[in-house]
Order: C-alpha cells, then sequence, then structure tokens
C-alpha cells in the first residue's frame, strides 16, 4: 500500500497516542519503533515513526527527525505531522520549535500550525494558553516535570524562544466561523511573513475545523488529537481507503506485569489505585540502583505468583525526585530507572510474561528496545490515546500498551488488563 501521511512523534508513548486515534478511522496504521534502515516496504497508508528525541540535545533532535522525514519521503507520503505532547513539553531551546523549522525548510514550506489541544484528554487552547483540566499549564502538576517543567502557559511566547521566524495565532473567535474563516487568517498571517502559527482549540468539533481548514498543508504540528480528523476527509477525497489492517492483534497466552517508570500526578494515582488493589509491588530507588543494579528486582520478580500481576515502579512524588536528581544528576537519575525497567520486562519475557502494562513516555522507549521491538500494530483503545499493541519479541507475540504519563483514568492498569481479558 502506498504511504499517503506520514509522521515522526518525538517519543514512543506519544505515537501509540496517535496511532490509536488515527486507528478509529478504518485506515491502516503502522508505526515504526526509529528510522527502520531499510528501505520503505510493505507500508501502511498511514506511517508513524517513533524517535527518542524531546529531550534530546537540539542538534541531534533535529538530526533524528529529518533522516525520519527522509525515510517517510521515499515510502511515498505527501502529508506530514511532527507529533509533541499535549502539554507542549519542551525546554526554552526546544525541541518542538527548531525540529518543526528543520522540518519546513526540508519540505520548502513557509509557514505550518502548532496545536497541542486534546480536549477528550483535558488539553485546550484559548487565546494562545494552554490548560490541562481548568488549570493554566504553568498552575498544573506539568509545572513539577522532572525533565521539562512547564512554567508559561503561553504558547506563544514558549515557541518564540525556540523559533527564528515570527509566531502567530488563530484564535478561538475565527476557529468558531469555521474552516474557511480559518484557512482566511492563516493565509492572511502567511501575508505578514508568520511562519509559526498557533491554533485555538478547546472542543472536538474545533478540531474537525483546524481539520478542514489544514488538509492540504504539507506540514502540520501539534498532539495527537488535531490529527485525528485528517484521514477520515483525505478518505472522502479519495486520497486514501480504508482497508483491514495487514496484520490483526495477535499475542501468546501468558502473565501480565506493569511496569512504571512515570512520575506524573496520574501515574502517581495508577500506582496507589493498583497497590490498593493487593498487587504484588516492588519499587525502584534510583540511588540503590546506581549503586548495586536491578539484580534485587529481578530476584524479587522471579519468585512471584504468574498468576497475579505484579507492579514494579519508580513512580515518585516531586520532592521525591528531586532528591535522586540532586546525588545523581537528571538524566542519570533516569536512565538508571530506564534501564532497570527494560531488564525486568526482558526477564519476564523470559518467564513467559506475554501482556506489558508500561507507564511513561522514556520508560516506554526503554522497553521497547529492550524488548527488541522495530514495529507495532495498533490494537483497541484502553482509554483515549492509549491503544493496546501487538508486536514480536524474540520471536514471540506479545501485546503491549505504552502510556504516557498523564493519560488514563485512576485506575488504567486495571482497565488495561481488563481489555484483554486478563484481570
Amino acid at each position: 500500500m502506498t504511504t499517503f501521511f506520514g509522521a515522526i512523534a518525538d517519543d514512543l508513548t506519544g505515537a501509540t497516542d496517535l496511532a490509536g486515534l488515527l486507528a478509529r478511522s478504518g485506515v491502516p496504521v503502522s508505526l515504526r519503533m526509529g528510522v527502520p534502515p531499510q528501505a520503505p516496504k510493505n507500508t501502511a497508508a498511514l506511517e508513524i515513526i517513533a524517535l527518542k528525541c524531546r529531550t534530546a540535545p537540539v542538534e541531534d533532535a533535529v538530526a533524528q527527525t529529518r533522516a525520519a522525514l527522509e525515510w517517510l519521503r521515499r515510502a511515498g507520503a505527501q502529508r506530514f505531522f511532527w507529533k509533541y505532547c499535549s502539554t507542549f513539553d519542551s525546554t526554552k531551546k526546544g525541541n518542538i520549535g527548531p525540529v518543526a523549522e528543520a522540518l519546513m525548510r526540508d519540505l520548502g514550506t513557509e509557514q505550518t500550525t502548532y496545536c497541542p489541544a486534546f480536549p477528550e484528554n483535558g488539553r485546550s487552547i484559548f487565546m494562545g494558553n494552554l490548560f490541562v483540566g481548568e488549570q493554566p499549564l504553568a498552575e498544573s502538576p506539568m509545572k513539577d516535570h522532572p525533565l521539562t517543567p512547564m512554567r508559561d502557559s503561553n504558547l506563544m511566547r514558549l515557541l518564540a524562544t525556540q523559533v527564528t521566524g515570527r509566531v502567530g495565532l488563530a484564535n478561538r473567535l475565527t476557529v468558531a466561523k469555521g474552516a474557511e474563516a480559518l484557512h482566511a487568517r492563516l493565509s492572511s498571517l502567511a501575508a505578514e511573513g508568520v511562519a509559526h502559527v498557533i491554533l485555538d482549540a478547546v472542543a472536538d468539533e474545533d478540531l474537525h475545523v483546524i481539520a478542514q481548514a489544514c488538509a492540504n498543508m504539507v506540514l502540520t504540528t501539534g498532539g495527537s488529537a488535531v490529527a485525528m480528523p485528517l484521514p477520515g476527509l483525505w478518505r472522502d477525497q479519495g486520497l486514501i481507503t480504508a482497508t483491514p489492517p495487514a496484520a490483526a492483534a495477535r499475542f501468546e497466552d501468558g502473565p501480565a506485569i506493569v511496569l512504571s517508570g512515570s512520575c506524573s500526578s496520574m501515574t502517581n494515582r495508577q500506582v496507589a489505585d493498583f497497590l490498593q488493589a493487593g498487587h504484588p509491588a516492588y519499587r525502584l530507588d534510583p540511588v540503590e540502583l546506581n549503586r548495586n543494579g536491578a539484580g534485587a528486582a529481578q530476584a524479587w520478580l522471579a519468585r512471584q505468583d504468574p498468576g497475579v500481576t505484579p507492579l514494579i515502579y519508580a513512580t515518585a512524588e516531586a520532592d521525591q525526585v528531586r532528591i535522586a536528581q540532586d546525588e545523581l544528576g537528571r538524566d542519570r537519575a533516569g536512565e538508571v530507572v530506564e534501564q532497570a525497567l527494560a531488564a525486568c520486562a526482558v526477564a519476564a519475557r523470559d518467564a513467559g510474561t506475554r501482556r506489558f502494562v508500561i507507564a511513561g513516555g522514556e520508560t516506554s522507549g526503554a522497553v521497547a528496545k529492550g524488548l527488541g521491538i522495530d514495529r507495532l500494530n495498533i490494537g483497541q483503545e484502553i482509554a483515549p490515546g492509549v491503544p493496546w499493541c501487538f508486536a514480536e519479541s524474540a520471536g514471540m507475540h506479545i501485546a503491549i500498551t505504552l502510556k504516557s504519563g498523564n493519560f488514563g483514568a485512576p485506575t488504567f492498569f486495571k482497565d488495561a488488563l481488563r481489555v484483554l481479558g486478563n484481570d
């Protein structure tokens, strides 16, 4: 099948979030872990490449995304999407803006749009300001994120520090007037030399207006929700077709495990809920891991009853995270946890586990790499933007869900197991 749409995501959970929403259209979706080393072959109409570049040095992030773009162009893609978190996770230097400008240069386009809104998950943009639920971004738990603390809610100010081109806004008053009005606003801003346009969106109908206005733009950017309506529009235009996925959901019988590295507010609640339900659990201490490795956690895991789903987690409140970061440094504190959880995932697989529930973007990338996964087939959603996926690992067929830290209900871990009939 010829690829029409190519997306590049800055982390793995963001990629699965996007894949799950696009799959609602019935159009085949394929998710690749990193830029495939081989030339495009057996591609889907909608191809997504998941990178690990959200917090990478700017130069590395730009190089990775440009390589992904080149692969997608060779696959035949004609529309492109740069996917980042719905809370605009970034630093003053990037990587959202620098990557967007690099992609614009390679594609020869002079304007793109930015819309991380995801109303179904409580993310909205009004007058250029991002809200998490009813809280401005800078007053939400994201203000204490260990890697990308968000201390400003205004997306125009945040983006202006990251790009060289002019930044503008198409506000909710324009979006509410419909696709023609929004298209006219974008054209007017382009005539003024505005290259980067923040788009307001507070409800699902706004996303459909944006999709209609931007469906023919070569490059758009944002969270997953703004891309969700696009396949339906392209299908109606005859540009793509909805056909059964090339590979059905397939996984072998076996136990489940929950591995959580995210320290988001919601993941803390999800861990607490799972603990309250009586599941056996092992808490990872980054300082201890740095001294002695993951051997103790793996030994604990080997002693568990395969009929009861265990939890291994490093999830903690912000003050506890800061203590570990102060002693080890931010990067090292995260690295030892990711390595430990990946090692535990491999040990669990080798012992017969076939269902994996993973929480946290960095954790998901590390676990997927440890399991040797290079492609995912997208299955049923557990929560908005969080699907079960199916992959091959060391010759075994497994089910895996990769959850962004703030997504899902407090009962998400139990919900995930219930969807696959293992609770």
